[in-house]
């Protein structure tokens, strides 16, 4: 790690009375009640409805169509450290994703999975422009999904398990309908839809080329997320803070590029990196999807570590739940493996996406004071 000239700070110490000397049994982890920020609709489907909907709509391109196989080869596909070979993977998801039926199916099972999982809190994110080949409007395509996330709400409370999930609209940096989707974004904000992204390849395709449509975007007081820092390093960061507005960072993880550990173990901070830990700019971490694109060696040297240590805004994602074979559960396990996290850690960096997430402010105090706190304590009691 290096940086630019800025604020010598000594790392935080770990509290003793957090965490725990052994990884949280995973059941309880389960029961803990989890927000995701970052999942990605296209990158979470099951197997199993992969193979359906690629033969009700005569998509022949699937390796395989042997659901546990099937899932697998995902997870080894999208294992290359490159982002851009990462995302090919996902020409298979989007074909069959083309439908109303196939969005509302989508959408239904993903607030369903997610609530199982224990999440509580979920914003996911695609991009519609991906979805207008059998003659769908963008319009259309928003309508479905929303009525499919509304469809799996209903049923996960049915099941004892309630979930509110919310959708972040999402525009291609390698394609030019930025304004577009940022104009769809608003539309719809008051029946679901609480802020847009911009997301595919980073390099060459910095966040400044769709300058308009942030513009337009925050003369509209909408919420704004990109991705920056994960496959490309601080100038992606740097664009997306300074000249677009963003108030989080899909990813951030390189944001660590611009801290340099010193001989006696405190941290020196660039200015970049003090001036998002300063605003409280919050990095949208993605544990396993960072070390299947490159941007992390392992989930020990995961920059995760460093980042909560100083008390960066950290929130832990899923990214693709499908791609990296993964859920909030898992996440957090190897987290607890790797760092030694507990429930309080856990709940810490819960409570800091519900401060993040874009939903009104009363409602995200409405779910850390009545389902976060409430859920954490009641398992901190049964274990102490």
């Amino acid at each position: 790690m290096s940086a630019t000239s800025g604020p010598t700070i000594s790392r935080i110490p770990r509290d003793p009375n957090a965490g725990s000397a052994s990884v949280v049994p995973e059941v309880l982890v389960r029961r803990a009640p989890k927000a995701v920020l970052h999942d990605h609709l296209d990158g979470g489907l099951r197997p199993s409805t992969i193979i359906e909907l690629a033969a009700e709509c005569g998509y022949q391109s699937l390796p395989t169509t042997d659901p546990l196989a099937l899932g697998q080869w995902f997870v080894d596909s999208a294992d290359s450290g490159s982002l851009e070979r990462y995302l090919e993977t996902f020409a298979h998801t989007v074909a069959v994703m083309q439908t109303r039926a196939a969005l509302v199916r989508v959408a239904s099972e993903c607030a369903q999975d997610l609530a199982a999982d224990g999440v509580v809190y979920a914003e996911v994110r695609y991009a519609p422009e991906l979805h207008l080949r059998a003659g769908l409007t963008l319009n259309d395509v928003v309508e479905a999904v929303l009525d499919g996330l509304r469809e799996g709400e209903a049923i996960a409370a049915a099941s004892g398990t309630p979930i509110r999930v919310r959708v972040l609209l999402t525009a291609i940096r390698t394609a030019a309908r930025s304004l577009e989707i940022a104009q769809l974004t608003v539309r719809y904000r008051d029946i679901g839809v609480v802020g847009f992204d911009i997301a595919g390849a980073e390099a060459g395709y910095p966040p400044s080329r769709h300058l308009d449509a942030f513009e337009y975007l925050r003369g509209e007081s909408c919420h704004i997320t990109i991705h920056a820092g994960e496959a490309f390093g601080l100038p992606s960061i740097h664009e997306a803070v300074a000249f677009c507005g963003c108030e989080r960072l899909g990813h951030g993880v390189r944001i660590v590029d611009d801290i340099e550990q010193l001989p006696d173990g405190s941290m020196r901070l660039g200015r970049l990196a003090s001036y998002v830990r300063d605003l409280r700019i919050p990095l949208e971490l993605c544990p396993s999807s960072n070390l299947q694109t490159g941007a992390a060696r392992s989930i020990a040297e995961h920059p995760i570590g460093i980042l909560s240590s100083l008390r960066f805004r950290v929130t832990v994602n899923t990214d693709n739940r499908l791609m990296s074979g993964t859920s909030m559960t898992r996440e957090m396990l190897l987290l607890s493996e790797a760092f030694g996290w507990g429930l309080r850690e856990m709940q810490w960096v819960t409570v800091n996406a519900m401060k993040s997430a874009f939903v009104p402010f009363d409602e995200r105090l409405e779910i850390i004071e009545t389902i976060v706190k409430p859920g954490y304590a009641k398992l901190l009691a049964e274990n102490a």
